[in-house]
Order: C-alpha cells, then sequence, then structure tokens
C-alpha cells in the first residue's frame, strides 16, 4: 500500500537520501528476456525509459536476461534490438553497439555473477544450498495439503563447514542461496510514493531464503539484476508490471544492494497497459506484438503516440507529437497510478496524422518512395504505364488519400481503390461497346464538357456531367456505366466524378483517349 501522493516532489527528495543523487549522470536500462517477440507493454517501458533518459541528457542502455536458458529464443535477440532501432529508441549501449560496461547479455557475465557471489558467501549473505528437487517437491505438497505458504524452510542455512565440505567433496549438486531476514523500513517508489505497508507480508515471504545461484551455474533474475544495475552504474529503473508483483522482488533487490554495502538506484514501477477488455497483454497475442503492428504498415512514431495515450506523463496532448517532441514533454512526475487499457482506435488517426506531418514536411520523398515500392510490389506486372509510378503523380495520390481516404500507405492497394494503379483492359470497354453503340460519342462528348471545367474537382465534374446528361436526353446510370468502364477495370470504387478528381485532369483524358483509340481501331477492323 502506497500513501497519497499530494506532493510527488517531496518523494523525489524522499528518494534521493535512499538513492542516487540529482548530481549523478542519469543511466537507465530495458532489460527485456529474449523469450519471443517485444509486445506493446515491453515497447512501453523501453519508450519510457528513453524519454526519462534523454530528458535528463543521460543514457539508455539495452541488456538482455537470458538466464533462463530453457526459455531462451534463438534470434529473439537480434530483434529486439531492430525492433527498438526501428522505433527510434537507439540505445546508446547494447550488445550490437556495444559500450564501456559491457557485456549486454547476462549469458555472458557469469564470472562477474561468480565473483560477487563468493563476496555474499564470505560475508555471510549467502549459504550453499544442498536440498534435492524431490525434497523441495514434497515439502511443496505438504504445504499445500496443510494450506500453509510453499516456503523453502532454510534447512541448509546452519549447515556446520564439515557439513558442507564433505557434500562439495561428493560433488552434490547445490544452489546458492541468499539469507532473507524480514525488511521492515519502507521503500520509496516514483510513481507510488512512500511505501509504508509491511512489504514483507506472508505472501512476500513465501519462498523463505531465495536462490541466487542455480545448479547450473547461471544466475536468478533477481541476482544477476542486482549485480548488472551497480555495474552498469544504472541511476533509475523504471520497469512496468503489476506493483503487488515487484513489492515482493523490491524487498529482496535492496537487501542484497545493503548485503554488498551499494547505493541502490531510485525506483519507478509503471502501471499496467491492459487490454481493451482490462485483461492483461500476453506474449501469446499475436495482435499485440511490436512487429504485427510495423508489417501492417503503421509508422513507428505513431505507435509510439499512441502507447503515450496511457498513464499520462507528458506536459500536455501528445497526438502527433514526434519522439523528439515527447522527450520535451515528459515528465515522471506526471505518470499516474492506475492501470490503463488500449484504445486501438485512437491508432489510425494518429497513423494518418504522423503521414501528414511527414509528406508535409522533410520526409515527403520518402513517403513517396515508400508508396512506389509497395504499388510496384503489390500490383507488379499489372501496372501498365509507367506514368503511374512518377513522382508528381504518386504526389497527388498521396495528398489525396491521407487527407480522405487512408490511415496506411499499404491501404492504398484497397480493391475499391484499384482504379487509381491499374487502367482497364481493352475489353473492358469493348465488351459494353457490342452492347451500347454510343460509346464513342458519349465519351467524346465528355471530354469536350470536361476541357470547359475550370477547377477540377468533384463537384465542378459532378454538376458537369449531370448538365451533360439533360442535354443529351441521357440517363445518369447509363453515362456512368460507360464512363466507369473506360476509366476503371473494376465495378466497384468511388463515384465517376470523384474518381475523375481522385486520377487527375492529365490521367483521365488519357484514359478516355484510350477508350477512344480502342474503339476507333474496333471499328476499323470489322
Amino acid at each position: 500500500m502506497a500513501l497519497p501522493m499530494r506532493n510527488v516532489r517531496f518523494i523525489f527528495q524522499i528518494c534521493r537520501r535512499y538513492g542516487v543523487s540529482s548530481a549523478n549522470a542519469v543511466r537507465v536500462r530495458f532489460a527485456p528476456s529474449p523469450t519471443g517477440m517485444m509486445h506493446l507493454g515491453g515497447l512501453r517501458t523501453a519508450l519510457f525509459n528513453y524519454l526519462f533518459a534523454k530528458s535528463n541528457n543521460g543514457s539508455f542502455l539495452l541488456r538482455i536476461e537470458d538466464t533462463d536458458l530453457t526459455r531462451k529464443v534463438p534470434g529473439a535477440v537480434e530483434k529486439l534490438e531492430d525492433i527498438l532501432d526501428w522505433a527510434g529508441l537507439t540505445p546508446d549501449e547494447s550488445p550490437n553497439k556495444g559500450g564501456q560496461y559491457g557485456p549486454y547479455i547476462q549469458s555472458e557475465r557469469l564470472s562477474l555473477y561468480h565473483d560477487n557471489v563468493n563476496t555474499l558467501l564470505e560475508s555471510g549473505h549467502c549459504y550453499r544450498c544442498f536440498c534435492t528437487e524431490k525434497r523441495l517437491s514434497l515439502m511443496k505438497k505438504d504445504a499445500i495439503a496443510r494450506q500453509e505458504n510453499r516456503k523453502y524452510d532454510n534447512r541448509c542455512r546452519n549447515m556446520t563447514e564439515q557439513e558442507m565440505e564433505e557434500k562439495i567433496a561428493q560433488k552434490v549438486p547445490y544452489v546458492i542461496r541468499f539469507k532473507y531476514e524480514p525488511m521492515r523500513e519502507p521503500w520509496t517508489d516514483l510513481v507510488y510514493g512512500l511505501m509504508v505497508e509491511n512489504v514483507d507480508s506472508e505472501e512476500s515471504y513465501r519462498e523463505g531464503d531465495f536462490v541466487v545461484i542455480k545448479s547450473d551455474g547461471y544466475p536468478t533474475y533477481h541476482f544477476a539484476n542486482v549485480v548488472d544495475d551497480h555495474h552498469m552504474r544504472i541511476s533509475h529503473v523504471l520497469r512496468g508490471a503489476c506493483l503487488q508483483e515487484w513489492s515482493i522482488s523490491t524487498p529482496k533487490h535492496l537487501q542484497m544492494y545493503k548485503a554488498f554495502g551499494w547505493e541502490p538506484p531510485l525506483y519507478a514501477h509503471l502501471p499496467l497497459i491492459l487490454n481493451q477488455d482490462g485483461t492483461k497483454l500476453s506474449k501469446r497475442q499475436g495482435d499485440i506484438h511490436v512487429e504485427h503492428f510495423k508489417d501492417q504498415g503503421l509508422e513507428p512514431d505513431a505507435l509510439l503516440n499512441y502507447l503515450t495515450t496511457v498513464n499520462k506523463g507528458f506536459k500536455g496532448p501528445t497526438d502527433g507529437k514526434t519522439l523528439k517532441e515527447l522527450v520535451a514533454m515528459f515528465s515522471l512526475e506526471l505518470v499516474n497510478r492506475h492501470s490503463s487499457r488500449l484504445q486501438p482506435e485512437k491508432l489510425p488517426p494518429l497513423n494518418r496524422l504522423h503521414l501528414q506531418r511527414q509528406f508535409s514536411g522533410q520526409q515527403r520523398q520518402n513517403i513517396v518512395d515508400r508508396t512506389r515500392d509497395i504499388i510496384e510490389s503489390y500490383f507488379k506486372h499489372r501496372l501498365t504505364d509507367k506514368h503511374i509510378l512518377t513522382d508528381h503523380y504518386l504526389e497527388s495520390i498521396i495528398n489525396w488519400a491521407i487527407a480522405h481516404r487512408i490511415s496506411r500507405l499499404e491501404e492504398l492497394t484497397e480493391s475499391m481503390i484499384e482504379f487509381i494503379w491499374v487502367r482497364p483492359s481493352k475489353d473492358k470497354i469493348l465488351t459494353l461497346a457490342k452492347k451500347d453503340t454510343s460509346c464513342e460519342k458519349v465519351i467524346n462528348g465528355v471530354k469536350s464538357c470536361l476541357d470547359a471545367v475550370e477547377t477540377f474537382t468533384d463537384e465542378a465534374i459532378k454538376n458537369v456531367l449531370k448538365n451533360f446528361c439533360k442535354s443529351q436526353n441521357l440517363k445518369t446510370v447509363h453515362l456512368m456505366k460507360i464512363l466507369r468502364s473506360a476509366l476503371s477495370e473494376s465495378e466497384e470504387g468511388p463515384h465517376v466524378s470523384e474518381m475523375m478528381e481522385i486520377l487527375g485532369r492529365q490521367e483521365t483524358n488519357k484514359r478516355l483517349d484510350m477508350a477512344l483509340e480502342v474503339l476507333k481501331t474496333s471499328k476499323q477492323s470489322r
């Protein structure tokens, strides 16, 4: 339980008494496990660490916590760093980039953990435990049957030196445990404030003396976390999870810092991000993986922007803000304490905002080039004219699309607007001409009328076509069928006048001319 945080600055002052002083350099780390793809919760944690570091002229580190070899996924380390680079959250120090305090993968730091655990063995804060898995399993079952906490009974804590040497001589496998004592003093969190509850309740103390080095020689998460944070000079630990989980593990970390005689970092626990239905995010949910959004064509800034709409932490609205702007707006003091639900409906308009910003700024050519790649890759041989892929044409289409139609560039390939890229086949107009001999006359008449249109807009074109129907005593349906056949291969899509506006005067005239040429050639060959 946390005290009401009426004055967050006061909490920061309290924290400085227990942790790093304001004069020291800010160094934070994002420390994921390579157990699969990063989801939105992980990206939010990385983002807030990055923003805190950069807003304090500090350093942002990536550290891989891979001490659980059974869960390690091949290639996950490289993917994690690739995703951070894609999002613009490039670490200052990382496995790929290196740095003064590396290596940045825990499985490559085993000698450091062994050296440090020997220090605690010598000081009497740790001991070797020779209890077998069978004994521990029986203890657990017995505790469950008696409805008691399943904590270790600390049996090996009081083993004599002679007993221990005999076990080692017999090569009996062992783990190393930390002597955990109930911790009564409070600890302070930069988000939740001063924690005044008894954090060593039965629930948090249920493990008894906890393992720090496993029988395979690898450290547990808790031990490696403390050793690495100290040796990498981490000043602040910002991590996202349920406060109840961290209120159990943080006292363990603080006791280890005390045993080593090290100054602990300042802690800030970020509230959970929940699914729209209030459930926890899970790595098993494919639709919350960052790669899912990347593959869909989401703009990195838009996805980061989306994550700023939960849990607050900013001096004003963040819609449409760049990463650089978010750095200037970020304040850890403004992060709220409550878990927040994702609101997927916010993502499309945010992505559109960022597309518009990039297209109207220095990223204009980049947007044009990306669009060209998307269209070429999707339509391939169906693109019948290179004019379709010129910068001028693409710019006019993008300008219309991001203002009215799409939120992602990939949506430019949707069937409803396929006519933009794919000109109608000869067969389309010929098939209609066989049934309707007025096609050539109608198209020639429309062309003449369109030449008189000053502003080539949907409304102006609609009026011209309406007047043309009246003057020629044509039914609107009849006219639309002929024009659609001349402009598009598909029967679906926007109104013909809107299609003409989207295509522009030049492309509209070109397609009408092509239809006339097909009709003329067909007539001559009869």
